[in-house]
């Protein structure tokens, strides 16, 4: 089996495929399209009442009408006033039971998809353009929706609603407002295919930023403790100062689009004056229709100012939802099937695994090579080796969260069927993790109860459950806690030490209950301190489990039932820890090294 190369980033998706995502979670909401649409051409009309008034004066009160006309423009004015006051009102009640649901739904499905995805893949993107994502990106559309959308439905409906008032009013006038649809798609044409890429390359420099900072941020201690501080603000700077430099050229291309509308505006007005004069000079027409057709066209000046104005934060939201549609699809293309799959009993078969971070399967670079191992139920397998041994990738590939380049990771139950033929990411998620579970060297304290935190794998999980986890794995402490199970513990609540973190985490795993662990230096946070009781943890937390332990200390490969001896990607020595020992071989140098 070979997994296919994968983008040095994370996928971007089509401006078509990101609406279509859109589209469903839009027609679940026809009922309040309709409103908006209804309250919004109601609102442009009563636009034109302004316009029409003033015409008819124009028209009227030199001829010798009185005030009854007066009042009556001025009355139809005031009614007008109230209908786009109630249409605005209706307009922004129902755009936002249609975009805040919407914008709450996609990010939701992006969290989800960003919880989803391949290690593997984070890896090698790195963590800043998939927060960029799920931060920055949903900020973006978040404020478009509430900010943006409505001036922009708005100013769409003004504008049609105008253009059709303008033509109605003297069809002549209209042709000569049309001589504005050229100037207008003229200045699209030169601001479209120039923007998108802009935008695309101002919020890929901001997700650069945002990792360079993260990483900045989480290896503080270790730019400290190497007095490298000035050498990564030097790259944050840089990043930043990108970032800042492609946002003044945005700012600079919307100006010059702004300067090509503008010049529409006022060709066009000119003309719809000269062509007035000469209707109302010929008799064609009259002064008051002129005056209003002149009003109602210097009344779409600002709505059409404000699309082009807004274009920037359309593209640019525009540009954070192919992005963020871009990591549902991602995560959505998993191999992953839902089909019923029941193993009874399983082994956990390993068969030569290669693997590499080379985007190129067949590179030359392996961080494994040919690597077999059948762990049978029960069964304690050990891992050791130096630091780059391929030992951490080997455990992610057995837990299934990275797919081997070439090989197959697989559980066997013993008989032939079509599920014995599957790779473990290709099962259905529920089904792996009730067979197979993974703890992790680093562990994290959510915010939240310890309850919580605990009963992660099986939120149901009832209090008895959850107290004989803990106990399994030694965790007396949480006797101690004030409010035991209820005690809020991460930022803002109790601090934990490495130790009773670690803990929480094989109590996760007790609750869960697999067939098989994976603990990759699930002790190494610790210390020496701390290691022989987070030592008896492990084992008390194995009982009765397969478990593939990723050992940083030989006294956990020495109680295992087998030992794998790793280097530069291979299995170099494999049996028992007496049996590797009398072999006089490299694991006995390790254990002699360790032993003294």
């Amino acid at each position: 089996m070979t997994a296919s190369s994968a983008p040095a980033t994370l996928s971007i998706a089509s401006r078509r495929r990101s609406f279509s995502h859109l589209a469903p979670l839009l027609r679940a909401r026809t009922g309040w399209l309709v409103v908006l649409a209804v309250s919004g051409l109601a609102n442009a009309g009563a636009g034109l009442v302004g316009p029409w008034a003033i015409g008819r004066l124009v028209d009227e009160l030199p001829t010798g009408a009185g005030p009854d006309l007066v009042w009556t423009c001025a009355i139809a004015v005031a009614a007008a006033g109230i209908v786009m006051a109630l249409g605005t009102w209706v307009s922004a009640w129902s755009l936002a039971h249609i975009a805040m649901p919407v914008v709450a739904e996609l990010r939701t499905q992006v969290v989800e998809s960003a919880l989803r995805l391949d290690s593997q893949r984070i890896e090698k993107t790195g963590t800043g353009d998939l927060v960029s994502r799920v931060a920055d990106d949903s900020r973006k559309i978040s404020e478009a929706a509430a900010q943006v959308l409505p001036l922009v439905v708005e100013s769409l409906l003004i504008v049609i609603v105008s253009a059709v008032g303008l033509g109605a009013i003297d069809w002549r006038l209209g042709l000569v407002g049309l001589v504005a649809l050229p100037m207008y798609w003229l200045t699209l044409r030169w601001y479209l295919p120039r923007s998108e890429p802009i935008y695309k390359e101002e919020r890929a420099a901001f997700g650069r930023r945002a990792g360079r900072l993260l990483g900045g941020l989480t290896g503080a201690q270790t730019l400290r403790a190497y007095r490298a501080e000035d050498g990564e603000l030097t790259r944050i700077d840089s990043a930043s100062g990108e970032a800042r430099d492609l946002s003044i050229n945005v700012f600079r291309f919307l100006t010059r689009a702004f300067g090509r509308n503008n010049r529409a505006e006022a060709v066009v007005l000119s003309l719809l004056l000269v062509a007035g004069f000469a209707l109302v000079f010929t008799g064609e027409t009259t002064a008051g229709a002129v005056t209003t057709a002149a009003l109602v066209f210097h009344r779409l000046f600002n709505p059409i100012g404000a699309l082009v104005g807004l274009f920037d934060q359309i593209q640019s939201a525009g540009a954070s939802l192919t992005r963020m549609v871009g990591v549902i699809d991602e995560a959505g293309s998993s191999p992953r099937r839902t089909s019923d799959v029941i193993f009874d009993s399983p082994a956990l078969v390993l068969e030569d695994l290669w693997f590499t971070y080379d985007e190129d399967p067949e590179s030359s670079n392996h961080v494994l090579k040919g690597v077999n191992l059948r762990l049978e139920p029960g069964e304690v397998v050990a891992v050791v080796g130096t630091t780059g041994a391929g030992k951490s990738t080997l455990a992610r590939i057995a837990a299934g969260l990275s797919a081997p380049t070439h090989g197959l990771a697989r559980l066997d139950s013993g008989t032939a069927t079509s599920a014995g033929d599957m790779e473990l990411t290709e099962l259905p998620e529920d089904v792996l993790r009730s067979h197979i579970t993974m703890v992790a060297q680093e562990v994290h304290t959510f915010n939240g109860t310890l309850r919580d935190n605990v009963t992660l794998p099986v939120p149901n999980a009832t209090d008895e459950k959850i107290t004989a986890a803990l106990s399994t794995v030694g965790a007396g402490w949480v006797s101690e806690l004030s409010k035991g199970l209820d005690t809020e513990v991460g930022d803002g609540g109790t601090r934990l030490s490495a130790v009773q973190e670690q803990t929480i985490a094989l109590a996760r795993l007790v609750l869960a209950n697999p067939d098989f662990a994976i603990l990759d230096e699930a002790t190494a946070e610790a210390g020496s301190a701390g290691a022989h009781v987070l030592e008896a943890s492990a084992r008390a937390a194995l009982a009765g489990r397969g478990a593939l332990v990723v050992a940083h200390r030989l006294s956990q490969a020495e109680t295992a039932d087998r030992v794998l001896v790793m280097e530069h990607g291979e299995v170099v020595e494999e049996g028992s820890h007496e049996e590797l020992v009398a072999e006089n071989g490299r694991y006995a140098q390790l254990w002699s090294a360790w032993s003294a």
